[in-house]
């Protein structure tokens, strides 16, 4: 099964480094000297990661055959894959891979069905589910402990706690206005 793990962004420098987006939470396995990774566009891989450090908070990442900008410059915003294990798991408990997500009934904690998930969307601030609905509408759903209660790979279901106007149109308005007896006009 392959994974992206990341995105090669700017050169940096005149050897051949190049930044990357990691996409993984695993960068120090899946991003280490000596790894294979396939890319897409396939016609710019299959790439090994000959060195790799952290400069400025940023991930600079060096290929073999890479040995000059012209070259890293080349290969932005190509994807990196990494070839995994199906049955491998995250090392945490609460982590999940995308693949074992993918196609998971949600449900709501009364049992009833919302959809299914079709796609993981990895955002800085957070994780979504796009969830595609039973009438073909998709909702999105912040994967955050406050909403996704549990993630039951067994049973193939999501159980979420949705709050108001999340799933549905039925919105609770608070007002920051106290309401009070005089209506003046």
């Amino acid at each position: 099964m392959q994974l992206v793990v990341a995105r090669i962004g700017r050169a940096h420098g005149i050897k051949g480094e190049v930044t990357v987006e990691v996409r993984t939470d695993e960068p120090e396995l899946r991003l280490a000297p000596g790894a294979v990774l396939a890319t897409e566009p396939a016609s710019t891989g299959p790439l090994t990661i000959e060195s790799g450090r952290v400069h400025s908070g940023r991930l600079l990442l060096r290929f073999e055959g890479v040995a000059d900008r012209t070259a890293a410059e080349a290969l932005r915003n190509t994807l990196l894959i990494a070839e995994i294990d199906p049955d491998e798991l995250p090392e945490e408990e609460d982590e999940y891979y995308d693949h074992q997500l993918i196609d998971l009934d949600v449900v709501t904690e009364d049992g009833t069905e919302v959809g299914r998930i079709t796609e993981i969307s990895h955002l800085p601030s957070q994780d979504l589910f796009i969830v595609e609905r039973s009438d073909g509408s998709e909702v999105m759903i912040p994967f955050v402990e406050e909403i996704v209660t549990e993630i039951d790979l067994a049973e193939q279901k999501a159980v979420i706690a949705p709050p108001p106007g999340l799933i549905d149109d039925r919105a609770e308005i608070a007002s920051s206005r106290e309401e009070s007896g005089d209506d003046k006009a």
